[in-house]
């Protein structure tokens, strides 16, 4: 087990643990696991270093993140939840795997430590034979996570190594846990114009303040600048009709976004969800996907270059 900690040294009271540490656990395939964990008080990040996925964030007791039950954790296979990161294509790719090889690569551990906000790591990846074989470019990716109170920020930087530009896709396909999907509704889409993959491509435009979750959804909404709020998340408990208890408390999530202008919003619904082995059928029911993105049209980047997105999220409380 590598262990690098960084503690809050100073003498007022209380103080707020804050650490980054690298532990290595056996994972259910049978190979181990290199996960970084970050702690911030009470709060918690968990990364694994396969695909820099981030497959946890407890913030106030919560579990906002959602994980499958059957995500295959072999260090091989893209791992089905948290926040897998999608580079340098979105979608189906005919030069190597769906959504890039950014989710499927080992990454090196970086700078890591605390600031006055809460504590940070950053991950590496650069080109190596394998990604060459696939992209023929020279690149540098640095995937920093900050866990603050109550603040997940995630952000993606891409450096054009090479004497030539190239173009890209990226996105943060972040899975959000929620307790009952028919329940969780997201803002900020209104008057965007997306691309519906569910209707053959259709294009359109979004007319409601607050999307719900009642059907498949798979849309590309772009240029979607304003903030999101993510409705019942976590342990959020619904008042139900009758219900006169003031004890019921519900997270909301908002998330803001830094140069990446699109937002896909997923679920699969009850047919995809039976296709998908890693994803237990019924567990379509348990997240929402709202992902930030730079997707609609590819980011060209000229040489020695470099270019940088973003989003933060925030957890809000309420009864």
């Amino acid at each position: 087990t590598h262990t690098h900690t960084h503690t809050n040294s100073t003498n007022r009271l209380p103080i707020t643990v804050k650490m980054a540490t690298l532990v290595v656990q056996p994972g259910p395939s049978g190979v181990d696991l290199q996960l970084l964990q970050l702690k911030h008080g009470a709060d918690t990040v968990h990364i694994n270093l396969h695909g820099a996925t981030l497959t946890s964030w407890v913030c106030g007791g919560e579990e906002l993140i959602f994980l499958s039950s059957r995500a295959v954790l072999d260090n091989k296979k893209a791992i089905r939840g948290g926040i897998p990161l999608v580079f340098p294509k979105f979608g189906p790719w005919s030069a190597g795997p769906n959504h890039g090889f950014a989710r499927i690569c080992t990454w090196s551990v970086g700078k890591h430590g605390t600031d006055s906000e809460g504590v940070f790591a950053e991950l590496t990846l650069s080109d190596n034979e394998t990604t060459r074989a696939m992209w023929p470019h020279s690149f540098n990716l640095i995937y920093a996570v900050h866990l603050g109170a109550g603040q997940l920020t995630t952000s993606l930087t891409v450096y054009n190594n090479s004497d030539t530009p190239f173009s890209f896709e990226a996105l943060l396909h972040t899975y959000f846990r929620v307790p009952g999907l028919t329940h969780t509704t997201v803002s900020g889409l209104q008057g965007k114009t997306f691309t519906d993959k569910v209707r053959g491509m259709a294009r359109a435009t979004e007319t409601r303040e607050r999307v719900p979750f009642t059907e498949q959804i798979d849309r590309v909404y772009e240029a979607a600048f304003e903030p999101h709020t993510i409705t019942h998340v976590g342990n959020s408990r619904v008042r139900q009709a009758g219900d006169h208890s003031t004890a019921l408390v519900a997270t909301d999530l908002v998330l803001t976004k830094a140069n990446l202008p699109d937002t896909v919003v997923w679920n699969p619904w009850i047919e995809r969800a039976r296709e998908l082995g890693d994803l237990d059928p019924e567990e379509y029911l348990s997240f929402v996907c709202v992902e930030a993105g730079a997707v609609a049209a590819p980011v060209e980047l000229a040489p020695h270059s470099t270019w940088h997105g973003a989003q933060t999220i925030v957890a809000t409380k309420h009864t």
